[in-house]
């Protein structure tokens, strides 16, 4: 089974200026993720591939030893790029160097590293035993719930809940349906994900896997000292 796992870090982020490569705990951001691959080496036959536009994150990923001559095409670099097709042209070009095909693809997040050998396993069986399964993603459970305490607005001015149970309100939470958050940190693909042109990660044979510990994506500051926090201090719940 070999598996290509991919590490998309593009330049030019505006909600945490730099944040691929800037420090938390002492460590480039994108570090934890290549050093995580090492652990992946240990169970898996698998390559990982960079895609960046910039110098200073390529420069940043030799230095924990990944290398590559890829250079992610301008059009694949902008605030508008999508994710999917990002990952299928590094695929593309990956499998251009082996002349063979990979049979799966595991995305990893570099901003959101919160992730351990054994999510990785288990969502892999997952996938593994559901052959009609297109992808997987990894998500916690949500704290807030459309059927119980999420609102939107009305065509008329006023606010109720997003999604409504057609035999009456679910009176509490535990009651209502689960709904997970996405927390972005890790993605398997099969190959044939990529067959087509897909712009999402969600589609109608997608599977999930809920962790059983902290885990969340860097999109604002606070978020970045939250978990520099956390790293610091050991406060995480389980082992990276």
């Amino acid at each position: 089974m070999k598996i290509l796992t991919t590490i998309c870090a593009r330049g030019g982020s505006k909600g945490i200026p730099g944040k691929n490569i800037k420090k938390i705990n002492n460590k480039p951001l994108i570090g934890y993720s290549i050093e995580f691959t090492e652990k992946l080496k240990e169970k898996f036959d698998i390559k990982v591939a960079l895609s960046t536009d910039d110098e200073a994150i390529k420069r940043t990923a030799e230095s924990f030893g990944v290398f590559t001559d890829y250079v992610r095409p301008d059009y694949l670099a902008t605030d508008s790029a999508g994710k999917m097709e990002t990952i299928k042209d590094l695929l593309l070009y990956e499998e251009s160097l082996v002349k063979d095909k990979y049979d799966f693809i595991l995305d990893l997040d570099v901003t959101s590293p919160l992730r351990n050998l054994e999510d990785i396993e288990k969502a892999l069986d997952l996938m593994i035993a559901n052959p009609e399964a297109k992808n997987l993603f990894s998500v916690n459970h949500a704290v807030r719930n459309p059927y119980f305490n999420m609102v939107e607005e009305n065509s008329n001015g006023f606010y109720s809940l997003v999604k409504t149970n057609p035999d009456g309100s679910f009176m509490t939470r535990q009651s209502a349906p689960k709904v997970y958050d996405l927390n972005a940190s890790f993605y398997w693909y099969r190959r044939s994900f990529f067959d087509s042109d897909p712009k999402s990660a969600i589609t109608d044979k997608s599977l999930i896997f809920a962790m059983d510990h902290i885990c969340f994506d860097l999109d604002h500051s606070v978020d970045f000292l939250f978990m520099e926090y956390l790293l610091i201090n050991n406060k995480l719940d389980f082992q990276l």
